[in-house]
């Protein structure tokens, strides 16, 4: 994949989208929606009622397609670091709250500002060569953590949440540009999130095959179909976290995860393939 498409256009644009569209929100602003997960009703927040709040649980798949990291199989995704814009760090499956998911562990060694975290996922590793033409949208659910209280609020406080949460998308498609590659396609940028505690509730993602008809998408010829997620515009020491990845086609049913009988297969193609050398 040619990454240099994306710091070249893609996340000069989509960092001054979030400067602007997603660089407000703060402990203080958010506190209607933290009030709203928690279960406290309108009528308590007008009585000023001392309710408790709790934090934001972990969003449970609602699709049996899913890939939910449960598993602890992380072999199809990878840590991007091709820029020194981006993010180092290590990738992981951790447990949240009793469920797992897909950890970027940032090692804070890239400064803060301009800093983006990317990882790739490989399409066809979950669900085929055959089926890569088939998708045309792909939802996931994405989440931060605070690793220090490093967040100015409204009120001027120090505290320990992670922030504004957003970013982005891309991939190659099939269609080839002028210099005969696979041409650059930009995702749709995702924001959101729940700011008043360490770990935020989930901000929900998703990408879409916008020109799928005129060729604009991933076929079956394709040697590395992968997709990046990125999350950019971080306000504080934190971690990405992704879960819940569904593949749709173009009458928005899930594509099957065929992950495992894929492993399967490979690995008695190649105790065949040892078997056949030894006997020659």
């Amino acid at each position: 994949m040619d990454y240099k498409h994306l710091i070249a256009g893609a996340l000069a644009f989509s960092l001054a989208a979030c400067a602007s569209g997603c660089g407000n929100s703060d402990s203080s602003s958010s506190k209607t929606q933290s009030t709203a997960a928690s279960g406290t009703t309108e009528n308590d927040s007008e009585n000023n009622t001392d309710t408790t709040r709790t934090p934001p649980v972990p969003s449970e798949a609602d699709d049996p397609n899913a890939v939910t990291f449960d598993d602890g199989d992380l072999s199809f995704a990878k840590l991007i670091n091709d820029d020194k814009k981006c993010a180092s760090g290590e990738l992981s499956v951790v447990e949240v709250q009793g469920n797992k998911m897909l950890c970027f562990k940032d090692d804070m060694k890239v400064q803060q500002e301009g800093k983006v975290q990317k990882i790739a996922i490989q399409a066809a590793q979950l669900i085929g060569q055959e089926n890569l033409g088939k998708v045309r949208r792909i939802t996931f659910d994405a989440y931060a953590d605070a690793q220090a209280a490093n967040y100015l609020n409204q009120d001027g406080e120090m505290v320990q949440v992670p922030g504004t949460i957003c970013g982005g998308g891309g991939t190659v498609v099939a269609l080839k540009d002028k210099d005969g590659k696979g041409k650059w396609c930009d995702f749709s940028e995702f924001q959101g999130g729940e700011y008043d505690f360490d770990f935020s509730g989930a901000v929900h993602g998703e990408f879409k095959f916008l020109l799928a008809d005129s060729g604009e998408c991933w076929d079956d010829t394709m040697d590395d179909a992968n997709f990046l997620i990125m999350r950019w515009g971080i306000e504080n020491d934190s971690n990405l976290y992704i879960d819940n990845i569904i593949f749709y086609d173009e009458n928005g049913k899930s594509i099957p995860i065929i992950k495992d009988e894929l492993a399967a297969a490979a690995a008695t193609a190649e105790t065949t393939t040892a078997t056949e050398n030894a006997s020659e």
